[in-house]
C-alpha cells in the first residue's frame, strides 16, 4: 500500500475511533485523569513502534534533532484533547462537533500555509475553501 494511502486510512480510522471514544469518556470521570490515562496509553504504543521505526543514528544524535516543534505538538494535543472532552460534555454533537472544528482550522490553516510555509493556492483549492467556509456555516446553524 502507498504511503498516501497508508497515512490517509490511519489518520481516518483513528479520527473515527478517536472522536467515537472521547465522546463515550464517562461524564463524571475527571478530564485531567482520562487524559493521564489516555497519555499513559499513548506512550506505551509508541514505545512499542519503536522497533517499526528504529533509531538509525547514534541516539544522541537523534535527540539533537528533535527541535521545539516536537514539545509545541505535545501541548496542542493537550489542548486539542480537553478541548473535545469538554465540548463533547457540553453538547456537541459526534456528527457536527468534528466537521465544524476542522472547517474552522482549515480557514486558519490556510493563511499559515501562505504566510510562514510557502504554500500557494490555486483555483480550485480557493473554490474547495468556500465551499469549507460555506459547510461550517450549515452544519453549526440549526
Amino acid at each position: 500500500m502507498a504511503l498516501f494511502t497508508l497515512s490517509f486510512v490511519l489518520i481516518v480510522a483513528s479520527n473515527v475511533l478517536y472522536h467515537a471514544s472521547q465522546k463515550s469518556i464517562a461524564p463524571g470521570a475527571n478530564p485531567v485523569l482520562s487524559l493521564l490515562v489516555t497519555y499513559a496509553v499513548a506512550m506505551a504504543g509508541t514505545l512499542l513502534l519503536v522497533p517499526v521505526f528504529p533509531v538509525r543514528v547514534p541516539l544522541t544524535e537523534a535527540v539533537r534533532q528533535i527541535n521545539w516543534a516536537s514539545a509545541a505538538v505535545g501541548v496542542a494535543i493537550i489542548g486539542v484533547e480537553l478541548g473535545f472532552l469538554l465540548a463533547y460534555r457540553a453538547g456537541w454533537r459526534i456528527s457536527v462537533g468534528s466537521a465544524a472544528a476542522n472547517a474552522a482550522v482549515v480557514v486558519l490553516l490556510v493563511p499559515t500555509g501562505l504566510l510562514f510555509f510557502g504554500e500557494k493556492l490555486s483555483v480550485t483549492n480557493i473554490a474547495g475553501l468556500i465551499l469549507c467556509l460555506a459547510g461550517l456555516l450549515l452544519v453549526v446553524m440549526r
